[in-house]
């Protein structure tokens, strides 16, 4: 099986190469071919000789303006074919080179990172405002760690699989095994006893050859630890499960503490070679975790890339049981005045401003993503409190929220940190946007404050949907009482001192955010409200209404409503329309029989 690709002979940057024995083809043989009989190292025709070289896929050609350079640097296969699996995807928002490391090829660590570092600098000084990818698996983390920390000055985004670096100790002893029996013992024996790739490693590689990788590795591993607390970049660490002689707990804590800018994300369920197996979208993950950008500094709204259709599903199942339990009835407002059970009354054009009320841990939203985009095709986005993005390591708020993996689903739908600029962008785009001006006091309420509104006496939500001519749709939510019974809320738990401290850092960690945001220019409507955990005990059956009322024009009040009073006035018909509606569904709940005739 033959792969066009675009050949490197400058070892800087590919040009067009026109070969009937093509480097990609080369290297996939060493993958796929175990019929040839012929060592890779040896082939008579030399088609996989001479030095370490970028190769770019063309099935990676049909990339938008404007997106950055992404390098893969290979594992110890060396082939430059780790990313197959992901090449359409990755293609459409990267341009991407992958580095070819010729079998035969001895070129050390050394002149491996030269030969990445001057690739990147290359980039870098034609085109200084947008960052650079670097992609590394084992050998090739460690060498993108020594190439970040030794130019501290670049953009560089790193996404690092399995990283060799706090595993040299264990490779030294590796080494030291050499003799052919020992290939069936010690720790390089239980290398090939517990990895699930083992048939393609002793297919690729000699003895020789995969020693020598482990010695590339070794080298690789003891640079990058000499520059490690120089890394200023991103970096997003990506750890398999299945090949537990790669896992290091402790090494690991260590090497993401060192890193000023570091994720973690774990995949149990996958081998060594992450990027080639099913359920690993490398894009999906960068969607996650947000390391997508195309500038100095993420831009929530133009930086978003939507969903894919398996990503949807992913998003549906994950909030199955939720939707389940919650069980939400949805009513809409038609022109006539006519509530339905539908979303029918959801206008079909123009912008869109949703401003509602938050139920107890704002678990209305998730299935009311779903929900508009089953039966209307929209897509929704959130304007959500900063915690959710923050990556702070060794924070309490990633103690109390998972390590902030709690917060995928509202990512893949596309939220984004609650500010001004971020909701002016929003609406700039024609999103549907959905406000939540009660914020987190709202989503953590104290007890017997199922329905009390905690809206800010004044807000700039009116003046800038008018700005766009957005229309207005008040929601109400009702039905968190009949679901949970509040048994510990925050009056509570700031009476233990214990947890009356917690509350206090976290609130402080949160304080630093929106300082943070300000300082940019992003201050938003979050307020100093304190992040807890209110305990809780469901209550079962029960079950959700949202009530969407008639929309609130402000197209061509722009004028009218820069003055703040007038503005003022809407806000208060704004929360009076929000009120109404969760007074209505509390009266009509009461009778499901209404429903067969809405």
């Amino acid at each position: 099986m033959a792969v066009t690709t675009l050949r490197i002979t400058d070892r800087i940057s590919p040009i067009c190469f026109s070969s009937t024995q093509r480097l990609t083809s080369v290297a996939f043989d060493r993958l796929t071919n175990s019929k040839s009989g012929m060592s890779p190292e040896r082939r008579e025709d030399g088609g996989d000789c001479g030095p370490s070289r970028w190769f770019s896929p063309l099935e990676c050609g049909a990339r938008g303006p404007g997106s950055p350079l992404l390098l893969y640097v290979p594992g110890i296969d060396g082939t430059g074919l780790g990313l197959i699996r992901q090449h359409r995807r990755l293609g459409e928002i990267f341009d991407i080179w992958c580095l070819h490391f010729p079998v035969s090829d001895r070129t050390p660590a050394r002149d491996l990172v030269k030969l990445i570092e001057r690739t990147v600098r290359s980039e870098y000084y034609r085109l200084p405002n947008i960052p650079i990818y670097i992609v590394g698996e084992s050998i090739g983390a460690s060498l993108a760690l020594d190439v970040a920390g030794s130019n501290p000055d670049i953009d560089l985004v790193l996404i690092l699989a399995n990283p060799g670096y706090p595993f040299a100790a264990m490779f030294e002893t590796m080494l030291k095994e050499t003799a052919a029996e020992q290939t069936s013992g010690g720790q390089l024996g239980d290398f090939f006893t517990t990895s699930v790739n083992l048939p393609t490693l002793m297919r690729i590689f000699p003895k020789d050859t995969l020693l020598w990788k482990l010695q590339l590795l070794k080298s690789a591993s003891a640079s990058a630890s000499s520059h490690m607390y120089t890394v200023k970049g991103q970096t997003l660490i990506l750890l398999s499960g299945h090949d537990q002689w790669l896992v290091n707990k402790e090494d690991i804590e260590r090497l993401q503490y060192s890193l000023l800018k570091c994720e973690v994300r774990k995949f149990e369920g996958n081998g060594q070679f992450l990027f080639l197996e099913d359920g690993v979208d490398l894009v999906s993950i960068m969607k996650l975790t947000y390391f997508y950008r195309r500038g100095k500094s993420i831009d929530y709204i133009s930086d978003y890339i939507l969903p894919t259709l398996y990503e949807l599903k992913e998003f549906e199942e994950s909030q199955r049981l939720l939707t389940a339990i919650i069980s939400p009835v949805y009513l809409s407002t038609l022109d006539n005045g006519t509530v339905v059970r539908s979303l029918a009354g959801i206008p079909s054009g123009g912008l869109i401003l949703y401003v509602g009320n938050h139920m107890l841990f704002g678990t209305e939203f998730y299935p009311a993503a779903i929900h508009f985009l089953k039966e209307r095709n929209i897509l929704v986005r959130g304007l959500a409190h900063p915690v959710m993005f923050t990556r702070k390591i060794n924070s309490k708020l990633q103690l109390v929220f998972n390590n902030m993996q709690l917060f995928d689903s509202v990512r893949i739908t596309g939220a984004v940190p609650v500010s001004d600029i971020n909701f002016y962008k929003l609406l700039r785009s024609k999103a549907h946007v959905v406000l939540y001006p009660g914020g987190v006091r709202e989503a953590l309420h104290r007890k017997n404050e199922e329905y009390k509104l905690f809206w800010p006496e004044h807000s700039e939500f009116v003046r800038i949907a008018s700005k766009f001519g957005a229309k207005i749709i008040p929601f109400g939510v009702v039905g968190e009482d009949d679901l949970f019974k509040m048994v510990f809320d925050y009056n509570d738990q700031m009476k233990i001192p214990f947890l009356k401290n917690l509350i206090k850092e976290i609130t402080q960690e949160t304080m630093v955010l929106r300082t943070v945001k300000k300082e940019n220019g992003e201050e938003g409507e979050v307020g100093n409200q304190d992040l807890h955990v209110p305990g809780i005990i469901p209550q079962i059956p029960g079950r959700f209404y949202i009530y969407f009322g008639k929309p609130i024009e402000t197209e061509g009040k722009e004028k009218e409503l820069n003055d703040k009073e007038k503005a003022h006035e809407v806000y208060l018909q704004v929360k009076s329309e929000v009120e109404r509606c969760m007074t209505y569904l509390k009266m009509k709940r009461e009778n499901e029989a209404w429903l067969a005739d809405s």
